[in-house]
């Protein structure tokens, strides 16, 4: 048995799942189709959009959360960070992973405050906020200063055309062989761009159907 598949862990994974799927958010069903691709795009007013967003969970699907479970596993993580925690359910995978292998950190950043506060509950409930730090505010200010000298694993997993600016945040941290995993690619083409060019210092292929899975190059 794992972290992951026993208790508490377990079953609170799968309440969280069915929680997520049942939330709803009136304000995002007053904005048009045209003005939600506006925002997910947009450099500037991704503040407004995940505003928008703060009554949904918007999770990792199960299978992404094995699979990152299982990638900071085999690699041995012991410091991961995460760009966009919402109620932490990609945090509770990414957290049973470092006990399974020992112990580490875990540093994610969340800009909404009630997001944050149910996000410790859960890493209280699930038995692994002893290895969780999450940072309130704007990415690109949280993940700034004061990291590991080396990280294992990155997960980009919030505003989608921050992806670039956070891995450049990122980068003189991923030690060789560190994975980043991103999910959503769809909205990031300049990012996918950047990790598909070899000589940017990365192998990067497309996994399942919109995340894109990177390996820092020594």
């Amino acid at each position: 048995m794992t972290t992951l598949t026993s208790e508490p862990l377990a079953s609170l994974i799968e309440r969280l799942y069915s929680q997520a799927s049942a939330a709803t958010s009136t304000a995002l069903n007053d904005v048009s189709g045209e003005e939600r691709d506006r925002l997910m795009h947009s450099k500037t007013d991704y503040l407004k959009l995940y505003g928008l967003l703060k009554d949904l969970w918007l999770p990792v699907s199960r299978d992404t959360g094995k699979l990152l479970y299982m990638l900071a596993r085999n690699t041995q993580a012991k410091a991961i960070v995460e760009f966009g925690t919402s109620f932490g359910l990609s945090t509770l995978h990414l957290a049973a992973a470092l006990r399974d292998n020992g112990g580490g950190v875990l540093i994610g950043s969340e800009f909404e405050p009630a997001k944050i506060q149910l996000a410790r509950q859960h890493f209280v409930a699930g038995g692994v906020s002893d290895l969780v730090e999450i940072r309130e505010g704007d990415a690109l200010i949280t993940l700034a200063s004061d990291l590991p000298e080396s990280v294992d694993l990155l997960l980009l997993d919030g505003a989608k055309a921050l992806y670039g600016d956070v891995l450049s945040l990122l980068e003189k941290h991923l030690k060789p062989g560190a994975m980043v995993v991103a999910d959503n690619t769809d909205y990031c083409p300049e990012y996918l761009a950047y990790v598909r060019a070899p000589e940017n210092g990365y192998l990067s292929v497309p996994f399942a159907d919109d995340i894109e899975l990177s390996m820092r190059l020594g």
